[in-house]
């Protein structure tokens, strides 16, 4: 049971880490990368897709993002939507295609995009003791109904102790990586 805690404890934590990455590939550090437009959501005939679903992205160089809608009346909904995303983007339509220049990063906005790979980093150490407290509390419940003792439990406590400190020390190497990445000119 205790060793079920344990294992279940660690593969939350590993996918807290696996989404911190997937959201820290959406964040612009001056290379395109279709990964860029991945939350942009578009309106497609009265619902909301993903714009990977109705338009293939793909980059022109490493500056340029090119979006080709698989219909050609989505062409002016899907630069919509990117123009109103959060990304800040300007995008230009040349008849089917939509290209995507992405400028160079101010160091001001290289200064705000390292403030949101913090929050983002903080919010998954939040997420990991969340977790540490939920394996603690299945522990409590262990020994409250008598199938473990007191000292194993002090003892998986230390041990998903031991797991918590790992993964947010690998929060804060992936996050050391995101600002270095963004702090290259």
């Amino acid at each position: 049971m205790i060793e079920e805690i344990r294992k279940d404890a660690e593969a939350r934590m590993g996918k807290s880490i696996e989404a911190l990455r997937h959201e820290l590939a959406k964040l612009r550090t001056g290379r395109a990368h279709p990964s860029l437009l991945e939350h942009i959501r578009v309106d497609y005939y009265g619902s909301e897709m993903p714009i990977s679903q109705v338009a293939n992205v793909s980059v022109g160089d490493a500056r340029t993002l090119i979006v080709t809608p698989w219909e050609k009346n989505m062409v002016q909904v899907v630069e919509k939507a990117i123009l109103t995303s959060d990304l800040g983007l300007n995008p230009a339509t040349a008849g089917t295609t939509i290209r995507i220049p992405l400028p160079p990063l101010t160091e001001e906005r290289r200064r705000d995009l390292i403030k949101v790979v913090r929050h983002e980093g903080e919010n998954t150490k939040v997420a990991i003791r969340n977790i540490r407290r939920d394996a603690n509390q299945h522990l409590k419940e262990l020994v409250k109904e008598k199938e473990i003792s007191e000292d194993q439990e002090r003892q998986a406590q230390d041990q998903v102790q031991k797991l918590t400190d790992k993964y947010t020390t690998e929060v804060d190497v992936v996050l050391a990586e995101k600002e270095k990445d963004l702090m290259e000119m």
